[in-house]
């Protein structure tokens, strides 16, 4: 039985990585049932409360940091909030359109369409479009880190500590 919860476990952290470049996954949620599958199937007693408090921290932190990064990225490249707002929509329209390219290209475009659309000159637009692309990025690769240090994290607090 262990061997069939650890194959769930061991899939759910890889769903969670596939969710990076395909956010329709929801990332936080494949590592916590990666992580309660352990807790309520494997073994109760080995995960502490400072361990699942760090967890729901981080997870969080990764949810949020998704959000921040995005919108502070079209912000500081001169995108309006409604550039903001559709670089959020663009990627989430994105994971259906071209995935996993989509992801990119569809705020990258939609953020461009809306800054022209509120009369900003086409350099203007570019470059709030750039953002929306870096801001994916750079939300990407904070996630990236976050999402590996629970998992490692969590693989030192059952077979180390």
């Amino acid at each position: 039985m262990d061997f069939v919860l650890w194959i769930i476990i061991i899939a759910s952290f890889i769903v969670s990585y596939i969710g990076l470049i395909y956010p329709v996954l929801p990332s936080p949620l494949f590592l916590w049932i990666g992580l309660l599958t352990y807790q309520f199937g494997i073994n109760s007693e080995e995960l502490s409360l400072w361990f699942w408090l760090t967890m729901a921290v981080l997870t969080f932190i990764l949810v949020i940091s998704d959000i921040i990064i995005n919108s502070k990225a079209v912000k500081h490249y001169g995108g309006s909030k409604w550039g903001e707002r559709m670089a959020g929509v663009g990627v989430i329209a994105g994971s259906f359109v071209f995935p996993p390219f989509g992801v990119i290209i569809v705020p990258f475009i939609l953020v461009l369409m809306t800054e022209l659309v509120q009369k900003r000159e086409m350099e203007e637009a570019f470059k709030s479009s750039l953002g929306a692309l870096i801001g994916f990025l750079g939300g990407t690769v904070a996630k990236l880190f976050i999402q590996t240090f629970i998992i490692i994290w969590f693989l030192l607090s059952s077979f180390v500590w």
